[in-house]
């Protein structure tokens, strides 16, 4: 199920999908970031993104295929302004090798995975482990707990997260595409943690 697919940019999903300027732009109160998105097909990644960029979900969405690129704009109180270019990647099996491509580079990770689905839990944990293992140093990364709506289906506890999290130096969030419960929070949040560049 992936929200994003129909309506993604998909002229900026070709070749390696790395962008040069990837680590923010020198001017500490305008930042420009590569997100990317990462957790098993279903869990509502696209949903996510979808949501925050353009106050949408689709219940009927496809999968995405390979990855979309979208991006959005957010200000804080401080003035300081992000700009996320955001990589929305193929939770099916057969893209997996495809991953790495997207989150080299990369300034933020957001693992997801559906609180129902004990399996997109074990899957997320997975991608955590490639992240510490390959990707930048310094990536801030986010644990999220998506499609709380179904709080009645849940089989994976709040206490979980929160422990995958803190073992892993991550933050962790549960949100809801469908409802928009904590999207905007969870966008917020990984702004306030970026590492700020030193004006020149």
């Amino acid at each position: 199920m992936g929200c994003a697919s129909s309506v993604a940019d998909r002229s900026q999903g070709r070749g390696t999908g790395l962008n040069p300027d990837n680590g923010g732009a020198v001017d500490p109160k305008n930042l420009k970031v590569k997100l990317v998105l990462l957790g098993d097909s279903g869990v509502g990644k696209s949903c996510i993104v979808l949501r925050f960029v353009r106050g949408q979900f689709d219940p009927t969405s496809k999968v995405t295929v390979g990855a979309s690129f979208l991006s959005q704009t957010i200000a804080l109180q401080d003035s300081t302004t992000v700009k996320f270019e955001i990589w929305d990647t193929a939770g099916q099996e057969r893209y997996a090798a495809l991953a790495p491509l997207y989150y080299r580079g990369s300034a933020v990770a957001v693992v997801v995975y559906d609180i129902t689905s004990p399996e997109s839990f074990a899957k997320a944990q997975y991608w955590v482990k490639e992240l510490q293992k390959h990707g930048s140093p310094d990536i801030v990364m986010a644990l999220v707990g998506n499609k709380a709506d179904l709080d009645e289906k849940r089989e994976v506890t709040t206490r979980d997260g929160i422990d995958c999290a803190e073992k892993n130096g991550m933050f962790f969030i549960e949100t809801s595409a469908k409802t928009a419960d904590n999207i905007n929070q969870l966008f917020e949040e990984i702004a306030k943690r970026l590492p700020r560049p030193s004006a020149a």
